[in-house]
């Protein structure tokens, strides 16, 4: 027997838990999702996680068959029936089977899937040494298109990205906005140290509005950091004294090389391991945080 997963209103094994080919997610890529942390058998933000869920439906006029409480019911049920102590859940909303064709008003109920299980996005060495990544060619979103703050199921364009990343032999890219300026990489939201201050780019850059981000800035106000968000560059990349990722799969993840130009001293930075240690300890139920 495999995982259990919630699919539409019940729990089944992996094996049954099928999707329609006339589902509309599959089709088209038409729906939202999120992917949550568990630490210690918490679902970790829980809350600000079906916030941002909710949002995401509501811009593309997704209705989600279930209030915000039986979903959450749904998912603590999902979690504890797979035994997750430590793990993660991926959270699908799709608009639901439908007509051939991208009209999503010939779908009926939304489809709800809800998979708990485990996840391991770089090896932990990576985590002491740092990663390598490049620019990518492929440039965010056009807001007027897809607003970054959705997160939708159609990730091709991030997934570009990342394509760009393993063809280079490095971990992640950085992905551009129209403008030149630095929005987010392909998985992950992007922070830069210098002269003591950490700076991240603005949502309004094109970025998404990552739960572990806003972790990681609540922290960082609380520990006396001094934090801005602002337009960076690609200059101001390649010149930070320390440069890390956030996002829920990733964690805190330190940047010591882009485009083949070392950041910092080419290790993981006091300031990047700092918050990086205040962020497990507050996942992990640290209430001096």
């Amino acid at each position: 027997m495999g995982l259990l997963i919630w699919l539409d209103g019940k729990l089944v094994d992996e094996s049954q838990a099928m999707v329609s080919v006339f589902d509309h997610g599959l089709l088209y890529g038409d729906g939202v999702f999120e992917g949550i942390r568990v630490y210690g058998g918490r679902i970790f933000e829980f809350q600000a996680h079906l916030k941002r869920l909710y949002e995401s439906a509501k811009v593309i006029r997704l209705v989600i068959p279930m209030t915000p409480e039986e979903l959450a019911q749904a998912t603590e049920q999902t979690v504890k029936a797979n035994n997750i102590s430590d793990g993660y859940i991926r959270l699908v909303i799709t608009r639901g089977k439908g007509a051939l064709g991208i009209n999503p008003f010939t779908c009926g109920r939304a489809g709800v899937i809800i998979i708990a299980s485990t996840i391991q996005l770089y090896p932990p060495e990576m985590y002491e040494k740092g990663m390598k990544v490049i620019s990518a060619v492929t440039t965010s979103n056009h807001p007027m298109t897809m607003p970054a703050q959705v997160k939708s199921l159609n990730y091709l364009n991030n997934i570009l990205a990342k394509i760009e990343a393993s063809d280079a032999n490095v971990s992640e890219s950085i992905m551009y906005n129209q403008q030149g300026y630095v929005s987010e990489a392909s998985a992950d939201n992007i922070f830069i140290v210098r002269d003591g201050v950490l700076y991240s780019p603005s949502i309004q850059a094109g970025s998404l509005e990552g739960v572990t981000r806003s972790v990681v800035i609540k922290l960082a106000k609380k520990m006396g950091i001094p934090f801005a968000e602002r337009n960076l560059t690609r200059f101001d990349l390649y010149v930070a004294d320390e440069f890390f990722l956030t996002g829920t799969a990733a964690e805190v993840i330190a940047v010591v090389d882009i485009d083949g130009r070392t950041v910092g001293s080419g290790k993981p930075g006091p300031i990047t391991g700092t918050l990086r240690k205040a962020f497990f300890d507050y996942a992990n139920g640290n209430t001096n945080y």
